[in-house]
Formats: C-alpha cells, sequence, structure tokens
C-alpha cells in the first residue's frame, strides 16, 4: 500500500512538474512573439488610482500596445492612439512604487485627450469615454526605464503633422 502511495505522489508530482514547464514555456514564447516585430519596451501601468499592472509596451504605426506579462492573448489589454497620448509629467517613483516596479523606472503620466480605442475583441465599438474624474481626458500612468522612455518620446515626436490637433481635415 505504501509503495502504490509513493507511486502516486511520483506520478502527481511529474504531472505538475510538466504543467509548470509547459506554461512557463508557454508564457516565454509569447514574449518571443511579441518582441520579434521589434518596437517592444517592459512597460507598468497604473490607470487612475489602482495598482500598478506589469507588462509589455509595444510601438505600433499609429498606436501604442500595452500586454500583461503574464498572460497567453496575443491581443493587446490597452491600446492608445498615437495621436491621443500626451506627456504630461515624469517623476521617480515612490519607494513603494519602485518596490513592484524594478529599479530604474521612470514614471510617466500621461493624458489621453480623446476617447481611448478599446483593445481588440472587447465588443465595444469606437471608443471608451474618458473618464469623468479628469477634466479634458483619461490620467495613465507608465513605468519605463530610461532608455524606453527615450523611445516613447521619439515615438511621440514621430507623429504626423497636424495629428494632435482637434481639426477635421
Amino acid at each position: 500500500m505504501g509503495g502504490a502511495l509513493a507511486l502516486d505522489a511520483a506520478w502527481l508530482f511529474a504531472a505538475l512538474l510538466v504543467i509548470l514547464i509547459v506554461a512557463a514555456a508557454s508564457i516565454a514564447a509569447r514574449r518571443f512573439l511579441l518582441e520579434r516585430g521589434g518596437g517592444t519596451v517592459e512597460c507598468g501601468l497604473r490607470k487612475g488610482s489602482g495598482s500598478w499592472r506589469l507588462g509589455l509596451a509595444s510601438y505600433q504605426r499609429e498606436e501604442l500596445c500595452w500586454f500583461r506579462i503574464f498572460g497567453l492573448s496575443m491581443r493587446p489589454d490597452e491600446v492608445f492612439p498615437q495621436r491621443d497620448l500626451t506627456l504630461v509629467s515624469r517623476r521617480p517613483p515612490s519607494d513603494a512604487e519602485a518596490a513592484s516596479l524594478g529599479p530604474g523606472m521612470i514614471v510617466v503620466e500621461c493624458k489621453l485627450s480623446q476617447l481611448s480605442a478599446p483593445a481588440p475583441g472587447d465588443g465595444a465599438p469606437g471608443g471608451a469615454p474618458a473618464s469623468p474624474g479628469a477634466p479634458g481626458g483619461e490620467i495613465v500612468e507608465l513605468a519605463l526605464g530610461e532608455a524606453a522612455l527615450t523611445g516613447l518620446l521619439s515615438w511621440l515626436e514621430a507623429a504626423p503633422p497636424g495629428s494632435h490637433l482637434d481639426v477635421a481635415l
């Protein structure tokens, strides 16, 4: 009886180990696939007064796509149109923020001036309205490394002329 119990425990341990290896390989493969197109950086995200979420930001042609760090979906969790994203300020993280974000991060406060586009597949046509507590748009905070912040600033400045104007052409 004791030998059968030990054998069952060994099979259970082996199955658990295989599940963990498959999960780790899936997360690593997803990250590889997200990064292969270039323009992907580690980026924390906080909306409103919520908590920080760790993830990856990918610079696309006209939008910043944000993906959770641990997940299997290849669809972005948040999408920020380039023409609607405006840098408001930057600051070093507080001690509590630095503990959860990691060393060398800079917190950037951004304002979404228009309607922000939902992530693909959210089912909401158009955009989500700006939060009522933020006059003129929703405020989001991004936590980036120094090099990634330089890339974000360059990407924002590379927007086509007139794309930040509220004028219909």
